[in-house]
């Protein structure tokens, strides 16, 4: 009886245990709908399976990278990658709570406990804008080792702009006002100065 039941339940126990397989990717298609990946799985099993992804993120595993592969209804031929990793460029080092997207080069954006937002390991950083770009908070610092360029055909200030080059640090409203009413002395024999600009900066 009991060789009996064994014999019976023995396929169903086999599919039960190759439900789940880690596997290791060898080829990446990204150009389908889904994104397809062949992944070897057991001793010289190879399947080429569909790799889901969270919505609104995608990414493209590099050749060496692990797998965890489930088998929908038990089915070897039916094999789907639901989760991949790939220990060799792993961002380590995280605090509990911290998320962070990083790849094999070195770039990396992190999402701090301490609140702070910090991109590294990029080498140019662009963002393609359709209207407006809005940054809300008390100080903004720009730092460039070599020049910052406004490609604009406007730049419109709604507060004041003050130049910290001199030790004084002049603003421009200082600067309006020192050209409104400046003088020259005059290069003739009667001496005296020229009178204030009659057209002004104000």
């Amino acid at each position: 009886m009991v060789k009996t039941i064994n014999h019976l339940m023995g396929p169903m126990a086999r599919r039960v245990r190759l439900m789940v397989s880690r596997g290791v990717i060898a080829v990446v298609n990204d150009a389908l709908k889904e994104q397809g990946v062949q992944v070897s799985l057991l001793a010289e099993e190879v399947r080429d399976c569909e790799r889901y992804q969270e919505y609104g993120f995608t990414s493209v595993p590099l050749p060496g990278a692990e797998a965890i592969t489930v088998c929908v209804g038990g089915s070897r031929d039916h094999a789907v990658v639901i989760a991949t990793g790939d220990r060799r460029y792993r961002l380590k080092g995280l605090q509990g709570g911290e998320v962070a997207l990083y790849d094999d080069q070195g770039q990396a954006i992190r999402l701090g406990r301490d609140k702070e937002i910090t991109v590294t390991g990029c080498d140019k950083l662009t963002a393609v804008v359709a209207v407006e770009t809005k940054i809300t908070c008390p100080t903004v610092i720009a730092v460039a080792s070599a020049k910052v360029r406004l490609e604009t055909p406007l730049l419109e200030v709604t507060g004041e702009i003050k130049d910290r080059c001199d030790s004084d640090g002049k603003s421009m409203e200082s600067m309006r006002t020192t050209y409104d009413s400046h003088t020259h002395p005059e290069n003739n024999v009667n001496g005296g100065s020229t009178n204030a600009p009659n057209q002004t900066m104000g």
